[in-house]
This record gives structure tokens, sequence and C-alpha cells, in this order.
């Protein structure tokens, strides 16, 4: 029996589990009531791994008419997985997702005993960036806030939510809440930052000695209190620790669901392949699970920027200037437009698009990848409609073990600078999205007319948003660039 025929898996469609066919039926189910010819066209698209880009793209754009359209879109998208992804704890049962933490399927919450580990360290005082070697904190972290800005990297409204966040440092202890860090080893993740800050942190993630030897040697220099789910026994944590949310969902969620304290669910957790969309739809269960018990419940995601989002007129006008004034656009741009028959260096927008789209979207990535990504999305939408408190930031280009490991998103990275896009090294992005985080929990600004506005608000996108060409006819360009410049 393979793993993904066990836990959370996807529904049988003429005998197997196709996770093409569930693609395809979320996104139709998610724009049926608003463009129903949109939903008509994901049904018929005939190969969705190739063909899937342009229908993630319509979500966006048909969402954009007002408010309640977005809305509609994100609550019929989520009410598509969660009705057609099943459960099924021994391989052979097929059962609702509900039942994993509904209580049909029962908890195994008394297997597990909860530990805690206490940082011997001092909390840092202050909000310290690591950027390109030293930590960059006062006034050289607002330098580099107003040259990340100058230069198009993140939105003016990030430089003002980090601003506020070394204009009060109290708030980086989160005093009186506890974070629930799911998929607590990830490189975007928060947990180095929280702890370094003094915050009490509750680690979920796989059960790996190795993960929880290097989560345990975090912790002990540091200043932070890490909540950690073992099983029951005796014998050392690291062999003890960890929770497999795919197999152990009814048990990981009964334990989120009594720890102490407010509580903060970030939802950091990564995979490959069609197992990323599995996994992001055991976080959404465990998520509705903790809120309907702990309506209090704040939540936090991270977006990748390579996906599509509506962008506010100011990026656009930024992108068109730089379409105007960028050197290749007198040098280079005509010549591989003709031999390319139009696809480089398309502009980036219509100029005077008030939202502009931008797509970001990399091919190679895959449907699996941007609908794991869009349920995150979509709960972030129907929760903060819902009056929950919602820390969504879209995360900047980042040299994470993943990237590095896809041979053409690393190359397009290598080159992407010669497009105006900076991407950035684990340690800064993971640095500044925890101070976000900071920001929206303790300064708790007010949501925005439209969810497309909530997204883009602090967003961190590297300047895929303001360069002045459409990403996806710049980035094979500067994966070439890119691989020829490696060593």
């Amino acid at each position: 029996m393979t793993d993904g025929q066990r836990g959370v898996v996807f529904p049988q469609v003429e005998g197997r589990r196709s996770t093409a066919a569930l693609g395809r039926a979320v996104v139709a189910d998610a724009l049926r009531r608003v463009d129903p010819v949109g939903a008509a066209a994901a049904e018929r698209e005939t190969n969705w791994r190739s063909g899937y880009p342009v229908h993630f793209r319509r979500l966006v754009e048909a969402g954009l008419g007002s408010y309640g359209d977005a809305r509609t879109i994100a609550d019929a998208g989520l009410a598509a997985v969660h009705g057609r992804m099943r459960w099924s704890p021994d391989g052979e049962d097929d059962l609702p997702l509900a039942s994993a933490v509904g209580g049909a399927v029962g908890s195994t919450h008394d297997l597990l005993d909860t530990e805690v580990l206490e940082g011997s360290g001092e909390p840092d005082t202050a909000l310290t960036v690591p950027y390109r070697g030293p930590r960059l904190a006062g006034d050289d972290l607002r330098r580099q806030l107003d040259t990340w800005v100058d230069t198009g990297v993140v939105e003016p409204s990030l430089r003002d939510a980090v601003t506020r966040v070394v204009e009060n440092p109290p708030w980086l202890r989160l005093e009186g809440r506890t974070v629930v860090v799911l998929g607590a080893a990830a490189e975007m993740g928060p947990l180095r930052s929280l702890l370094r800050w003094g915050a009490t942190v509750a680690a979920v993630d796989l059960p790996r000695p190795e993960v929880w030897e290097r989560l345990r040697a975090d912790t002990t220099d540091l200043a932070g209190r890490l909540v950690v789910p073992v099983r029951a026994g005796t014998g050392d944590l690291t062999a003890r620790a960890g929770l497999d949310l795919l197999h152990d969902l009814p048990t990981a969620t009964a334990w989120v669901t009594a720890l102490d304290g407010p509580l903060v669910l970030g939802n950091y957790v990564y995979a490959d392949g069609a197992t990323n969309v599995r996994v992001s739809t055991a976080v959404d269960a465990m998520t509705e699970a903790v809120r309907h018990q702990r309506p209090d419940t704040a939540l936090s995601f991270l977006a990748t920027p390579t996906d599509v989002f509506a962008v506010p007129g100011e990026a656009v006008a930024a992108s068109v200037d730089a379409y105007a004034h960028r050197r290749t656009s007198k040098v280079l741009r005509v010549p591989l437009r003709t031999v390319s028959g139009g696809r480089l260096l398309r502009r980036n927008y219509v100029p005077g698009s008030d939202p502009g789209v931008n797509d970001s979207v990399v091919p190679q990535q895959g449907p699996n990848y941007l609908l794991a990504k869009r349920i995150q999305r979509w709960r972030a939408t129907s929760a903060r409609a819902s009056g929950a408190h919602v820390s969504f930031t879209v995360a900047p280009p980042t040299r994470t073990r993943s990237v590095v490991k896809n041979r053409a998103l690393a190359a397009a990275y290598s080159g992407a600078h010669r497009f105006g896009v900076e991407v950035f090294e684990p340690g800064t992005a993971n640095t500044l999205m925890a101070a976000l985080l900071v920001h929206d929990l303790c300064a708790r600004p007010p949501a925005q007319d439209h969810p497309w506005q909530d997204e883009a608000q602090a967003a961190a996108h590297g300047g895929l948003w303001r360069c002045a060409y459409a990403p996806g006819s710049a980035l094979g360009l500067a994966a070439v660039l890119g691989a020829a410049s490696r060593p």
C-alpha cells in the first residue's frame, strides 16, 4: 500500500485517485456561480497539467467585480475541496474528509504527551533583520526598507508595517499568545525569529528525529518556549516528537485545540507534487475544526509570489514607467520579441489598469502547487469575511531548498536581477515575514474593501509586480542568463 492511499487522499475517479480530475473539478466549482463560462472552460480542459495556468488566472479575474464575487469563489472552492477529498485511515475505508476532525473516526489524543522546551537565551529587544552579512537594525533597517520600496521590491505598506514593529519592540514577544507553527522546520517559517524574541511556539512537524534534533538545538540558545507533541512513553524527545498531518490528522487537531492561551494557527507546510494538495487540505480541515471550538483563533498564511494577484494601480504605473525607460527596451526588446513571436519581454500590464493583474506563475511548478496555495488564499478570504483575525502576506522569491533543487527555477532566480527582481536569502525573508506577522497580530490593521487589496497589503513580491515585463515573458530568458552565469 502506498502512502497516497492512506490518510487524507484524493477521491477515486474511475478506479484511481486522479489529481488532475480533482483540480479541474475544484476550479470549475469555484467559478460556477460567478463565471459559468470559465467553469465550463475548466471542465473541458483536456490537458490540465499544461493548461491549468489560464484557469487559475480566471479565478482571480472573475473575483474582481465585487467583494461578494471574490468571497463566493473562495467559499465555493473550499466547499469543493472539502466535499471531494477523502479520509482513509487504513487505506481501505473511503470516508468524508470531515470525519477525520469531526469525531466520527475518534481521537487518539490520549496517546500524546506535551513537553515544553525552555530556551536559555535573553530575548531580543529590538527587531534586527539579517541582510547580506550583518543584521540590520534601527536606521540601517529603515534605510534598507526605503531602498526596497524605491527599487520596487516590496510594496510601501510593508515598509510602514515593519517600521511600526521597529518602533514597538515589546510587540516582538507576543506576550500571552501561543503561535502554532505547522511545518515548524520550514525555511520560510517564523519559528526561529519568534523564539529569538521570546515567544511561545507550539511546533508541529513530521516525526523524524533529525527534524526535532534541529528544532531542539534552535530552542536551546534562544529565549522562547517550544511546546512539542510527543508520543507517550519514555525515551529521548527527538525519537517521540512530531505528527504527520496526513495520517495523524485527528490526533493533531485534538492536540492543537487543547493548547493553552489564545492561539495563532500558522500554515507553513510544504510538500512536493500531489502531496502538497493533500497536506494543504489536511491543514484546512484542522483549521476549520479548531476555529469551531475556539473561534478567537487567529490565522497566518504566507503566499507564494509565483501566482496570480491583482495589484494596485500604483504598481501598474511603476511597471509602465520601467518598460519605457529600461535599456533593454531600446537594445534587445524589439529583436527578441520578433524572434520569439511576441512571447518574450511583453509588457507586464495594460497601461492604466487599476487594479492590474500580475501573472507570475511558473508553469514548471505544476497545478498541484498552485491549488495547494489557492486553498490557503481562499481560507484567508473566507475566514476574514467571517470575522477571524487573519495575517496574510505575499512572501518574496527566496532561495529555499525546494527552489534550489528545481534546476529551471534556480536558474531563473539566478538571472532575475537582470530584470529588476530581487531574490532573497531564507534568513532575510523569514525574519521579515515573522515581523509582519507580529505587526498584524499587534497592530490589527483593518480589513480592506476587497480581498485583492488584503492580499496586496505589505506584499514582498521581490519586484515581480513592478518590473517592466510580464514575468512569464522574462523568467525564461532570466533562466538562460542565470544558467550561463552559475559556476
